[in-house]
């Protein structure tokens, strides 16, 4: 299904084909202090619609995954990286997509912790 998202103020906004059927939460030391709930796509059913002058990246541990921030509101609506198999991606925070129903949802906790 294709959903708009974006951060708390506005300024970035996307919308992407994505599957609620299967999001995850993660216990590693950097999402399980962020608190979100995460849904995967390709990043060819991404589309940033605005705020790419607006995104500030960070990285840590392998460096692999762009955490990107609003740098207005502090935000981290998405990220980008590298499935498995090397698909690029967007990993999504499904608490920053309009009109999702978060307690209908049923995340499966990824153990980021141990990797």
């Amino acid at each position: 299904m294709r959903y708009q998202g974006g951060c708390h103020c506005g300024a970035v906004r996307y919308s992407a084909d994505v599957d609620l059927k299967n999001p995850i939460t993660c216990n590693c030391s950097y999402c399980s202090k962020r608190g979100s709930i995460l849904a995967f796509t390709p990043l060819d059913n991404f589309t940033l619609e605005k705020g790419d002058d607006s995104l500030t990246e960070y990285r840590f541990n392998t460096n692999t995954i762009e955490h990107l921030f609003c740098s207005s509101c502090g935000m981290e609506s998405f990220a980008r990286g590298a499935m498995p198999d090397g698909t690029k991606m967007a990993a999504v925070n499904v608490r920053c997509l309009d009109g999702v129903d978060l307690n209908g949802l049923k995340p499966q906790e990824y153990d980021g912790r141990a990797r």
